[in-house]
């Protein structure tokens, strides 16, 4: 998860809720043992002006993962996790896909390029989430700029399948990159079902 802030904005979405849930699912996965290695990583850089450029801070460790000759088995992107809405309407897509997806904002995007659609699968399959909060799992093509737009671009360029985790950003959330991307606005219970998903997700796939 990135822990910078685009601008004069407070962040609270973009991307705070990303990087309390990379915190808590590190707290709760510290100890225990499983097949695979297992990194949290906070990333500086992401927002502009670096977005895009090499000098985005997940550029940088994708590269000295490369460097070191390192292969994952997935990376997981935690992009905005804490606003949700119930409304009709709520949520928007790029042309065509509306017409294949829901249009209230109240579930947990999790979204891959074709290359990584079984990391995906995967994570989709190993997703309990006690509260309820369902996911919505999509591979699409990079074509698509809207998929490309966080830390997992670099790992997808590095040959990884990699996964963004996220509540749509500002295809859902009005405040995004706004002054007005305050705590107030985010959905509390839905970021903490969220983070219960992901962690039996998570352990689902290293164990």
């Amino acid at each position: 998860a990135h822990y910078d802030c685009a601008p004069g904005t407070p962040g609270a979405d973009d991307n705070a809720s990303g990087a309390a849930a990379l915190l808590e699912l590190a707290r709760r996965f510290r100890g225990r043992s499983g097949a695979v290695e297992l990194r949290f990583v906070a990333f500086s850089t992401e927002e502009p002006p670096f977005f895009g450029s090499e000098q985005m801070g997940s550029a940088h460790y994708a590269a000295a993962l490369a460097r070191e000759g390192r292969k994952g088995a997935g990376m997981l992107s935690l992009e905005m996790l804490g606003y949700y809405s119930d409304e009709p309407g709520s949520q928007n897509y790029p042309p065509v896909l509306s017409l294949f997806y829901p249009s209230r904002g109240n579930y947990l995007g999790l979204v891959s390029n074709l290359a990584s659609r079984g990391f995906l699968g995967r994570i989709r399959d190993g997703w309990k989430a006690p509260g309820g909060l369902p996911v919505v799992a999509s591979a699409l093509p990079e074509w698509l700029r809207v998929i490309t737009l966080s830390d997992h671009l670099w790992f997808w360029g590095r040959g990884w399948p990699a996964v963004m985790v996220t509540d749509t950003a500002f295809l859902r959330n009005p405040h995004y990159h706004e002054a007005t991307d305050l705590p107030d606005q985010l959905d509390y219970a839905r970021l903490a079902d969220a983070v219960d998903g992901l962690e039996a997700a998570i352990y689902a796939f290293v164990r």
